[in-house]
């Protein structure tokens, strides 16, 4: 059955979209003025999360068990007492690890209800095991050799755990995608974890094919065969189809497919993928002014650029990491500009629900 909801998480709140007939409209909105970074519906449980960036008060956690009617704020998780990182403003010197963003609320396998992770800024990787009541730091992927010295921020001052995939055949196994750091494998439910990088570039290092020091955007695993991975990186559009023992770039050679942030795979199809490209970091826009979305059907071999319905003149949209979704046939992506598209064809064509949100962080189906 479609999802009928859509959940956005902008820079002014969050914000409920209802589907009536063919229409969507927007039914309800909560935290007014408040950056919510993260928004969605946990299908195991019907819980609404969200993530509030607080700019006086901090990082903020909250849940609905009414579908977003209400909210009630969650204790946000703390960094334990000793753990430090290198603070690059101060020449590396160390100081105390303290969350500083929340980027994602992952939930565990189906057979595990209760259990919750968070990809955090300074890099940590949260779990809850008591429905979000309390979380941990996941000891084994923070202690990793790597994190002190191949860590970094990117596009913010720490790195961010920005992506988490859930085997469902394997709870137990897990893939962590580290902005700037790495690709990481735990089959031991994260109490050990391995690089997973080779075949990835990272044009900003010295050695680009270092083992460490990687920028995957977003890491998702192919729901139909959780051994092929995709990942919209820095450098370009990775696949994997080892479980993440090698990379393979699958950019387009001659085409705006390489830099961006969101990727979508196919439910049914591992060689099906979406991606919304951007110049570039340093420009995050929209490539030669007009918006497209990437579309292969052969495992990245070929790209397709879907243009129809989207604009192509003097346009200045990217989208985030998060603010692309697919339900079956339909997607949809919203961007920094307020902007708001639906397609319900696989991308041969799109419309907009709106053009004056505010900047779109998150969009999530539900």
């Amino acid at each position: 059955m479609a999802k009928d909801t859509l959940i956005l998480g902008t820079r002014k709140g969050i914000i409920f979209l209802k589907r009536s007939g063919k229409d969507w409209r927007t039914v309800h909105d909560d935290f007014p003025g408040i950056p919510i970074s993260y928004a969605f519906r946990d299908q195991r449980t019907g819980v609404v999360w969200a993530c509030a960036d607080h700019g006086h008060w901090g990082q903020k956690l909250h849940r609905s068990y009414d579908g977003g009617a209400t909210f009630a704020e969650v204790p946000a998780p703390k960094y334990p007492e000793g753990s430090t990182i290198f603070d690059v403003f101060s020449g590396g010197k160390e100081k105390p690890a303290a969350l500083s963003y929340l980027w994602e609320v992952i939930p565990g396998g189906d057979d595990q209800p209760e259990r919750l992770y968070l990809g955090t800024e300074p890099g940590g990787l949260f779990q809850s095991d008591d429905g979000g009541n309390t979380f941990h730091l996941v000891e084994g992927l923070w202690n990793h050799e790597s994190r002190q010295k191949n860590w970094f921020g990117g596009g913010r001052d720490q790195a961010g755990l920005c992506s988490l995939a859930v085997d469902p055949r394997d709870s137990d196994h897990l893939f962590a995608g580290v902005s700037v750091g790495g690709v990481y494998e735990s089959k031991d439910g994260g109490e050990t974890w391995h690089g997973r990088n080779q075949g990835l570039r990272a044009d900003y290092l010295p050695e680009p094919y270092s083992e460490y020091g990687h920028d995957p955007h977003c890491l998702v695993a192919s729901p139909s065969n959780p051994d092929v991975l995709w990942q919209q990186n820095h450098c370009g559009v990775f696949r994997s189809v080892d479980a993440g023992q090698t990379w393979t770039d699958v950019s387009q050679k001659d085409g705006p497919v390489k830099f961006g942030f969101p990727i979508a795979v196919d439910a049914h199809d591992d060689q099906t993928a979406w991606v919304v490209p951007g110049i570039s970091d340093e420009m995050r826009m929209a490539v030669d002014g007009a918006l497209c979305v990437g579309r292969t059907e052969d495992g990245g071999e070929t790209w397709t650029e879907l243009r129809k319905g989207l604009p192509q003149e003097h346009c200045y949209d990217i989208v985030f990491r998060h603010a692309l979704d697919i339900d079956g046939d339909s997607l949809v992506f919203g961007t920094t500009t307020g902007n708001l598209f639906l397609s319900t064809d696989r991308g041969d064509s799109w419309t907009s629900l709106g053009h004056y949100f505010p900047p779109i962080y998150s969009v999530r189906f539900a």
